[in-house]
């Protein structure tokens, strides 16, 4: 293996905010061989995990460069009653002018038709080259009819080539190996199946190839198998010169070698990005190609989404398919966001409080891992608070009783410390407090808290099936059971035409003051 030298140095970028005398991206670092004739410059704009949040699509719009912009998937966030995200989400993509996406996780929490109708939106393609489907035709008609199947492969292309600057670069997609452990409706996509990393690593290099043979010397895989797994991609196959990665969440900054920057089975530099979550920050990959079309030079810059303001034309824009968003209420303080699912979250915790409040209910309870956002000092209006929670599931009651309720609890937490990403991740809550152990992975203590705030000791050991609590939460949790066990049959629910992020700003302009998110002290980390 000949691997090509490379020398590493750190550099600032001078890109700046227009408008704001501030640096919007950060340190970064550059790579450079030696150059041969005739070589081609690419500027690449890309993003990934944007989950949905409208709010910061907007403002990548007013920043995001580059002569070709892509994304690494998990655009999209919602099942179809999330319809309108779907289209801002269509519609963002095309003003950001992005022309390839991976296939996420979240394109896929929706059914078959109602993807089918966002890919009909979107301009460019989205790709995986490792996703199988049983054909339609030895589908049940009824299986057909109730999930809305399609023939995904009308929509979804393993591979593309597109134009840019007078050169044919190739886009190769993939979607996550463990795609059917992670999308929220299982029953939707029973008849599709993600490959393993080591059939999708064949099939990367089958279209590598295929792609070489048509003159093509220039080719990016757009990734959301994740960080580790890009890295054996890339070191398991030749051809592949750039991987706009996702899945993982990483804020890969600047290019270091042996983390984004790998080498092929050729010996080959390849380049692996990631920008983070929910559109936080969006990305700016500057390459110069040689004349044989390998990287000889590069700079990976990272943009801080904050810094941008939303252009007022796509505000409006998007107010026209989201709805103009209410102001509710202000915010006097708010923490920052937790950095880990397995923390307490009082941004959650405080939607518990709202959903309690504003259903009359003993208990409330909230999916962590369903948090894409948080509350911030200032103003607030409805569409920040549908940021927080995105998923559009409508509010369920039941009366669950104490064992039901301490067994889910337990499960939960066992599969969150055992978990890949600690999914679920510890369950925001109102009404009640409990305490947990790492090193055992359980469950050690629970307590109800009354509404005169006076708290009973609930036994974990031998919690009662007699006695009851009203408990609110969305229908996701209480009944679907995909990452919880069910906690009431959905026959057994009242489910209401409304959603967690309605109730919380309900709850908020009934407070009719000035808020403040501190809500902590209802989960305690034992060791």
């Amino acid at each position: 293996m000949n691997i090509q030298k490379i020398t590493i140095t750190n550099m600032l970028s001078d890109k700046v905010t227009p408008k704001l005398a501030v640096t919007s991206f950060k340190a970064d670092s550059k790579f450079e061989r030696t150059p041969n004739n005739d070589t081609f410059e690419l500027k690449i704009g890309y993003v990934n995990d944007l989950h949905g949040q409208t709010n910061n699509m907007m403002r990548i719009l007013s920043g995001i460069k580059g002569d070709i912009i892509l994304s690494g998937g998990d655009n999209d966030i919602g099942d179809e009653k999330n319809r309108h995200v779907h289209d801002a989400t269509a519609k963002f993509l095309n003003l950001a002018g992005i022309k390839g996406t991976a296939l996420g996780n979240h394109e896929m929490d929706t059914k078959q038709g109602d993807l089918k109708e966002t890919a009909s939106k979107f301009n460019g393609s989205i790709l995986a080259v490792n996703i199988e489907q049983t054909p339609l035709k030895e589908q049940t008609l009824e299986d057909i009819k109730n999930f809305d199947k399609a023939d995904i492969k009308d929509f979804i292309k393993p591979s593309v080539i597109v134009n840019v600057k007078g050169e044919k670069l190739g886009l190769i997609g993939t979607t996550p190996v463990d795609l059917t452990d992670r999308i929220t409706h299982p029953d939707y996509h029973k008849d599709c199946e993600a490959l393993n990393l080591d059939k999708t690593t064949e099939l990367i290099q089958n279209e590598i190839d295929s792609l070489k043979k048509q003159g093509i010397n220039k080719i990016i895989l757009l990734s959301h198998l994740g960080i580790a797994r890009d890295r054996e991609v890339a070191q398991n196959t030749q051809g592949i010169d750039v991987i706009i990665g996702g899945h993982t969440h990483e804020l890969l900054e600047g290019i270091v070698e042996g983390e984004n920057l790998v080498y092929s089975k050729a010996g080959e530099p390849v380049i692996i990005t990631e920008a983070g979550k929910d559109g936080k920050n969006f990305g700016e990959l500057n390459l110069t190609f040689d004349k044989d079309g390998v990287i000889m030079r590069a700079q990976n810059n990272l943009g801080d989404t904050s810094l941008y303001s939303k252009n007022l034309v796509n505000q409006y824009i998007f107010n026209g398919i989201l709805g103009k968003p209410e102001e509710i209420g202000f915010i006097e303080y708010a923490p920052p966001a937790p950095k880990s699912i397995m923390e307490e979250n009082p941004h959650a915790n405080f939607m518990c409080d709202a959903m309690k409040y504003e259903m009359d209910t003993d208990i409330a309870i909230w999916n962590n891992a369903g948090t894409r956002n948080y509350f911030k000092k200032g103003n607030i209006d409805t569409s920040d608070v549908k940021e927080i929670a995105p998923f559009a599931d409508n509010i369920s009651v039941a009366d669950v009783s104490e064992k039901t309720l301490v067994d889910a609890f337990k499960i939960a937490i066992e599969m969150s410390y055992n978990s890949v990403g600690n999914k679920p991740g510890l369950l925001a809550v109102s009404g009640l407090n409990y305490t947990v152990s790492p090193s055992k992975k359980t469950l050690t203590e629970m307590n109800f808290i009354d509404k005169d705030g006076v708290k009973h000791h609930i036994d974990i050991n031998n919690p009662r099936e007699d006695k009851k609590y009203k408990v609110v939460t969305d229908s996701f949790i209480m009944s679907y059971g995909a990452d919880f066990e069910i906690l009431s049959p959905k026959e057994e629910c009242i489910e209401y035409p409304f959603n967690k992020a309605y109730l919380t700003c309900e709850y908020i302009k009934h407070l009719n003051k000035p808020v403040l998110i501190n809500q902590t002290g209802r989960i305690t980390i034992e060791d």
